[in-house]
């Protein structure tokens, strides 16, 4: 008795104590309901706090295409994603299509904003009598929604998207009309086999727009939403027609067709065309570098809520003329060469900048295109030869040569590394004493490494370097002729400077990246050309150049029929394997070269000027229309008339004269005494006729 008594008197005085304790949890249980509720109502309308679109961006949003990249003048160049898509206005899909949809995934549309309570209710009565999730109840503005601003979790069922889903449902009813959101659902719906919208599942699966489909095939594409890979009529054709004619069923009992309509819809066959459709390939060597630079800039992300618009610098006439110059030039060398059926192709590349401001104006970095390939433009490191040469002969200007220094073009003998270097001219030629000028214009190795040694290797490799050279080289007598080995993008930079003046220009290729809705996440800022080389120089250098085309090396840009001012310079390497040519005008600076990948000797007599020259001027002639004005010498310089044959001031006697450029205070004073009056000349012929007989006579 005491036992229980006292068990009574403790029980008695716990039972404060319990009640307390349960109204505490109570507090806490429902403190914790309200934080959860609050939470998870904060999450929702604020799409998992990441911020849900705005009316504005929903407005704005268009389905993507895949970026578009535009050159200079607003023209399309292509595309950065390849994607199954076409938007397609309302207006073009015609009513069947449209109600087929509606029949088979929403007939409430028009009637509910956003959420069809009916069928949550009739979903949630099934799902939960089944303890399972049997039905759903997504309309077409809650699948638009989901398609269209929720990507990344269309593929997840969970409660967390569903409330997303519902939120943005609404907010999507109370800023398009439904006409518009139909449009909307019509374009991003995913429809299997790699495409989204009717436009592109159409020309997919029936080889023709959405414009122009059957009741029947209409009726195929509305089946699709549910199960895009169950219902796909090439691999399931018999699932197929059953779901189709499910939706003909459906379309004839909300009286959208006629009994008569919906029996010969079923009665069609389910024909399908047998080829899938893809969206046009890209089709430009200048999307990958695009791709590559707006992945760097905007941290490889999308655009916010729709398409990036890319705007270039690139030409579009001339991006094409550069791709056709490149593979037809590549095929006609390998032809040549006997090796059409070789895996290892001839291939090429082809860089167009504008020498004023660095603007890339074409990019060929191979013989065909490859998403993600080898761009040689950019990459491929070959020796560029004798296109090497304008920054010896600029280095022999900057020491105090002129274009009428004699310089000795007879064989010649160098040591480097221990052992002796005999380069010699192209097909053996020599031409003696030479001019600077016609040193560089007839591209003779050996006058060209006496000038290099003349002013000194270092400052060979220090001017190529100062001009846009960006790649090591090293300080030894072949680096006259070109052994190291640059990219074609860093060697037609170099030359820009000679085109404009003495600026080294800053490549550049993005103008700026817009967003969906036009707004700029992104706008360059050029750097500014910075003076490297006296204007003078590179005037002299330039008109140099200029003869080189017009009567040396590279003069089959003038046979091939290109007029105006031009200067430039061929590069062929010693065993044939790389040919180049670099030209400019003074509105564009473009280098183009072939070779194997693997470097072997493209062909006999291979050269610059045969081989690289045909494609340098194709591209000039079929994709560049601004000429420009010619180079104007500057007031640094003065002009002398000289004998071409040795550089002094000319008499009226001289067979062959020039106008030369010269700065103020080098040109030349002395009058030629080589070429003189016809008479003075005979005597003084005559008299060298009666010597030797004389000679002769005293010997006898």
């Amino acid at each position: 008795m005491k036992v229980a008594a006292r068990l009574q008197l403790l029980a008695a005085r716990a039972a404060p104590l319990a009640r307390r304790l349960r109204a505490h949890w109570v507090a806490i249980l429902a403190a914790l309901t309200l934080v959860a509720t609050v939470f998870i109502g904060s999450w929702a309308t604020t799409c998992g706090f990441e911020g849900c679109p705005s009316a504005a961006q929903m407005l704005a949003f268009r389905p993507t295409e895949g970026s578009r990249v535009l050159d200079r003048n607003g023209i399309v160049l292509g595309r950065l994603t390849a994607v199954r898509r076409v938007n397609v206005p309302l207006a073009r899909v015609p009513k069947p299509v449209r109600a087929a949809f509606i029949a088979v995934e929403d007939r409430r549309f028009f009637q509910h904003h956003g959420i069809d309570w009916h069928a949550a209710a009739r979903a949630l009565w099934r799902n939960t009598s089944h303890l399972g999730v049997r039905e759903g109840f997504s309309t077409l503005t809650m699948q638009a929604a989901r398609s269209a601003f929720l990507p990344g979790l269309s593929d997840e069922r969970s409660l967390r998207r569903k409330l997303i889903e519902l939120v943005l449902a609404r907010r999507l009813e109370h800023t398009l009309s439904k006409p518009q959101i139909l449009e909307l659902y019509l374009n991003v719906i995913y429809l299997g086999d790699g495409t989204y919208g009717v436009e592109a599942a159409s020309r997919n699966f029936f080889g023709k727009s959405v414009s122009q489909l059957s009741l029947a095939e209409a009726a195929t594409l509305a089946a699709l939403p549910r199960s895009p890979a169950g219902y796909d009529p090439r691999r399931h054709p018999e699932r197929a027609e059953a779901r189709r004619n499910l939706v003909l069923s459906l379309m004839q009992q909300q009286g959208f067709i006629s009994e008569a309509q919906a029996d010969e819809a079923k009665a069609e066959p389910l024909e399908v065309s047998p080829d899938t459709w893809r969206p046009p390939a890209p089709s430009s060597f200048a999307l990958e570098p695009v791709r590559a630079f707006v992945d760097s800039v905007l941290g490889r992300r999308d655009a916010p809520l729709g398409d990036l618009t890319v705007r270039t610098t690139f030409d579009a006439p001339a991006q094409r003329a550069a791709e056709l110059a490149v593979r037809v030039q590549a095929a006609a060398i390998q032809r040549a060469a006997g090796r059409a059926g070789d895996d290892d192709q001839v291939q090429g590349a082809l860089v167009a900048l504008d020498p004023a401001t660095g603007a890339v104006r074409a990019l060929v970095g191979g013989r065909q295109l490859e998403r993600g390939g080898f761009d040689r433009s950019r990459m491929a490191r070959r020796q560029p030869g004798s296109a090497f040469k304008p920054f010896v002969y600029l280095a022999a200007l900057e020491a105090g040569y002129t274009p009428a220094t004699m310089v000795d073009d007879t064989p010649v003998e160098i040591e480097e590394h221990g052992q002796t270097w005999r380069p010699a001219n192209f097909g053996d030629e020599y031409g003696g004493p030479l001019t600077l000028r016609h040193a560089l214009m007839r591209s003779a190795n050996a006058a060209t490494v006496r000038v290099s040694e003349a002013v000194g290797p270092r400052h060979v490799v220090d001017m190529a370097h100062r001009l846009g050279i960006t790649s090591d080289l090293p300080e030894v007598p072949s680096i006259a002729l070109g052994a190291a080995e640059v990219t074609p993008f860093e060697l037609v930079t170099a030359y820009a400077p000679l085109a404009n003046g003495g600026r080294r220009v800053r490549p550049w290729m993005v103008t700026r990246i817009e967003a969906a809705d036009g707004s700029v996440l992104w706008r360059a800022e050029p750097a500014a050309p910075q003076p490297v080389l006296d204007p003078g120089e590179a005037f002299q250098l330039t008109s140099m150049l200029e003869s080189a085309v017009d009567e040396g090396t590279g003069r089959m840009i003038r046979e091939l029929g290109v007029r105006g001012p031009v200067a430039g310079k061929t590069g062929t390497t010693n065993n044939g394997a790389d040919v180049w040519f670099v030209g400019y005008t003074p509105t564009i600076v473009a280098g183009v070269w072939f070779g194997y990948d693997t470097p072997r000797p493209l062909a006999g007599n291979a050269s610059g000027g045969r081989l690289a020259a045909p494609a340098w001027a194709t591209f000039y002639l079929r994709g560049w229309r601004e000429r420009g004005e010619p180079w104007a010498p500057p007031a640094t310089l003065v002009s002398r008339d000289i004998d071409d044959s040795d550089g002094l001031l000319a008499n009226q006697w001289c067979p062959t004269t020039r106008q030369e450029w010269f700065r103020r205070g080098t040109e030349p004073t002395r009058v030629c005494d080589v070429h003189q009056e016809p008479l003075v000349e005979g005597i003084r012929d005559l008299g060298r006729v009666l010597g030797r007989l004389i000679k002769r006579a005293l010997k006898l």
